[in-house]
C-alpha cells in the first residue's frame, strides 16, 4: 500500500514538472514545484488510502501545495501561483469530466426510457463529483494566498462606501 502512494506521488511530481515546463516556468523553479506536486500527491493519496473523499483528499492537497506555495516564493522571489498551479494541474478530474461527456453522448444517443434514469444519474454524479473538485483545487489554492496577503480578505469585501448597483 505505502509503495503505491509513493509511486502515485512519484508520478503526480513528474506530471507537475511536465506543466512547468509546458507552461515556461523558469528552471530555478522547476525542483520546486517538483517537490511541491510529489507531496501534494503524498497527501492527495494518503487521504484516499485512508478513506478521506476524494474531494477532501483534493482541498488537502490543494492547500498543502497553496501554503507551501506561500511560503517558497518569498525565498524563490516568484509569485505563489507560479508554483502552485503546476503542481496542482495535474489533479484536475479528467477521469470525471471524461465520463460526464460520455454519460451525455448515450443519453443522446439511446432510446430507451430504462436507462435513461441511470444515465442521468450517471451525468450527475460524475458531474457534481467533477464540480466539486475543481473548487476545492481551486479553494486550497487560493485560500493561503488570500489569508496571507496583505488585505487579501479584505479586497473582496464590500466596503460601505462603495456603489453596488
Amino acid at each position: 500500500m505505502y509503495f503505491e502512494i509513493i509511486e502515485k506521488a512519484f508520478w503526480s511530481g513528474i506530471v507537475g514538472f511536465g506543466f512547468a515546463v509546458l507552461f515556461n516556468v523558469p528552471k530555478r523553479l522547476l525542483l520546486t514545484i517538483l517537490i511541491t506536486a510529489l507531496f501534494a500527491g503524498l497527501v492527495k493519496f494518503g487521504a484516499l488510502a485512508n478513506g478521506i473523499n476524494i474531494i477532501v483528499a483534493s482541498l488537502f492537497a490543494a492547500s498543502v501545495v497553496g501554503f507551501a506555495s506561500v511560503f517558497l516564493s518569498r525565498i524563490m522571489n516568484t509569485s505563489p501561483f507560479v508554483l502552485s498551479i503546476p503542481s496542482v494541474i495535474g489533479m484536475i478530474p479528467g477521469y470525471f469530466g471524461y465520463k460526464t461527456l460520455l454519460g451525455i453522448m448515450h443519453f443522446a444517443l439511446d432510446t430507451s426510457p430504462e436507462i435513461e434514469t441511470t444515465i442521468l444519474l450517471g451525468i450527475a454524479h460524475n458531474g457534481i463529483n467533477m464540480m466539486f473538485i475543481l473548487a476545492s483545487l481551486s479553494i486550497g489554492v487560493s485560500l493561503p494566498w488570500l489569508l496571507f496577503r496583505k488585505k487579501g480578505l479584505e479586497k473582496i469585501t464590500f466596503s460601505h462606501h462603495e456603489d453596488l448597483v
